[in-house]
């Protein structure tokens, strides 16, 4: 890339989060068994409704109910893919959006074929690290298990050749996080080292994204604001933590309590 994007804009971000709270979507997450608490207590403090409906019949029902449909593969096994699959095709059909988070694609074969399977499918967003972001592009990654040993910005490229690919608005996350429709992109700052310390903030923000992808206006938009937020709530959390332990209630706090302001850059503590 000759230019780095650009970073979105603190006003686009709050008129995103506005019009997330005035929607309060319900959220299906078919997520990994260590992230599920902690991902509805992340969409439940910010205001959105999460649920966890696993069984594949019982998916399917559901997911053409909610307003939207995760997918994170971070503990895949038989019955998690058929309730998936399952899930994915009534979303489709009911015209619901679903999200994509390819946990250590790249790292294990099933996972990796199986998520190759499912960008098939037409999801809305992916939400990876650079090395699952690199892999999943056909590209050779260095990641270990769900550690991306790749930088965000290096797979960039990859994320928008996924993008162009799959028709979906691709996130690949790390100490920036690049966000791209293919042709259009965002940079989006912020966040702090110790959020890589807590299990799950990667998966959460997925689920997040998910929430903010059935928004109004462009798509591109909403998956960033959704990262923006995430990283915002975290920086203000790392600010009274003193380390792991105390982040992750300080981070569920900053979530619940973000305003508009803070992403404009005012009302700082």
């Amino acid at each position: 890339m000759n230019t780095r994007p650009i970073i979105i804009p603190g006003a686009l971000v709050a008129t995103s989060l506005q019009q997330f709270r005035l929607s309060a979507p319900l959220v299906h997450c078919l997520t990994n068994d260590v992230v599920q608490s902690f991902t509805a207590n992340v969409l439940l403090a910010l205001g959105a409704s999460p649920a966890m409906v696993v069984d594949s019949t019982e998916a399917a029902q559901f997911s053409a109910i909610a307003d939207a449909l995760l997918v994170n593969v971070g503990t895949l096994t038989r019955p998690h893919a058929d309730a998936m699959l399952a899930a994915i095709n009534a979303a489709n059909q009911a015209g619901k959006p679903w999200v994509l988070d390819p946990v250590a694609v790249g790292g294990l074969s099933w996972r990796t074929e199986f998520c190759l399977e499912l960008i098939k499918l037409k999801p809305a967003a992916i939400r990876g690290n650079a090395s699952e972001i690199l892999a999943l592009s056909g590209l050779s990654a260095s990641g270990r298990g769900v550690d991306s040993g790749d930088d965000s910005l290096s797979a960039l490229p990859a994320a928008q050749q996924l993008a162009r690919k799959t028709g979906a608005v691709v996130a690949v996350t790390g100490e920036t996080d690049y966000v791209t429709d293919g042709e259009h992109r965002w940079a989006v700052a912020g966040g702090h080292p110790m959020m890589t310390r807590v299990v799950g903030t990667g998966c959460a923000l997925s689920a997040v994204v998910a929430a903010f992808v059935v928004l109004p206006g462009e798509r591109l938009d909403n998956v960033a604001a959704a990262c923006r937020v995430m990283s915002c709530a975290g920086e203000r959390a790392c600010e009274g933590a003193k380390g792991p332990g105390s982040f992750t209630p300080q981070f569920l706090d900053n979530l619940y309590l973000i305003s508009e302001e803070w992403l404009n850059g005012k009302g700082m503590q």
